[in-house]
């Protein structure tokens, strides 16, 4: 049974609160961690073998091979990420982005392996000693098979990553009709949304939600700096929503016009809709006249 008039749960969003401080330590920390632990694992491993197998090579060697290439990948990361923003590889972009991350996986690779071979060249002449790559056109091939792996799953970390924070925060969904009995509002034109967090339930006005944006699978619903992601795409909850109230300004960002406080335009011949709680979002030179034209009628 859906509650209607008390806040959501709060034990989530205070560990949230507590969390976004040091969210810009947390998350490079755990990188390191990720990187470095693997090329100290990687590093045992190929020595055991190595070992194992008699190869003639000094104990430093694998540590130099994993090392080098592990720190490169790490210092790669705030690349791929700012790429991924920039090419969102979600649901409702993936066709038209899906190329340009083929291309980025290939630039990847090639810094990758230029960086990587690099430091192991001076770490070999620190040892008095010469490396040598091997085939380049072959050995290329060899790495960017191995770095489209690893591109894929930065990627696929950071989408994990966003989706354990928006369902701390609380996942909404649209009402549905009731199985008996006439619907209390129009289904069709929904005044609420129903939302799920921590085993509760309760009940959103929609005339709260300050923006919507498109991420992945899901639309979140912005309400008083919070996100609330709804399983729907831009186009189903557009057409769903009150036009009266709720504008497109962007193929990801939908805006509640009760909330936009200013419109500022941009050099670039876009635009920018600052709203009332200080955010900002994004309007696309595609829907920049429509929103002049509401704010010549006062309407913004």
């Amino acid at each position: 049974m859906a509650n209607h008039s008390n806040p959501p749960p709060a034990d989530a969003q205070a560990w949230l609160a507590r969390y976004r401080p040091w969210q810009h330590v947390v998350e490079p920390a755990l990188w390191v961690l990720l990187f470095c632990g693997q090329a100290t694992l990687n590093s045992l491993t190929v020595w055991l073998d190595i070992s194992r197998i008699g190869l003639g090579f000094a104990r430093w060697e694998p540590v130099v091979w994993e090392w080098s290439s592990n720190l490169v990948l790490l210092a790669l990361v705030p690349a791929v990420i700012a790429f991924e923003r920039r090419f969102p590889f979600q649901w409702e972009s993936w066709r038209a982005n899906w190329r340009w991350h083929v291309m980025a996986s290939v630039v990847f690779s090639v810094v990758h392996v230029l960086a990587m071979v690099g430091l192991r060249k001076l770490a070999y002449a620190s040892q008095g000693a010469d490396y040598g790559f091997g085939n380049w056109p072959l050995e290329l091939f060899y790495e960017y098979l191995k770095d489209a792996r690893s591109y894929s799953s930065i990627l696929i970390l950071v989408a994990l990553y966003r989706l354990l924070l928006l369902r701390l925060q609380g996942e909404a969904s649209l009402l549905d009709a009731p199985d008996d009995g006439p619907a209390v509002e129009p289904v069709e034109r929904p005044e609420r949304f129903l939302v799920r967090k921590l085993g509760k339930e309760y009940l959103l006005p929609a005339a709260e939600v300050e923006w919507l944006q498109a991420w992945g699978n899901y639309v979140n619903l912005r309400v008083r700096s919070h996100d609330y992601p709804l399983r729907a795409t831009m186009a189903a909850i557009e057409a769903r929503l009150d036009p009266a109230r709720f504008v497109r300004v962007h193929r990801s960002y939908i805006v509640n016009l009760d909330y936009v406080q200013e419109i500022e335009p941009l050099d670039s011949g876009d635009a920018r809709a600052c709203m009332r709680d200080g955010g900002q979002v994004p309007v696309s030179r595609r829907y920049r006249d429509s929103l002049r034209k509401l704010a010549q009628t006062g309407s913004v």
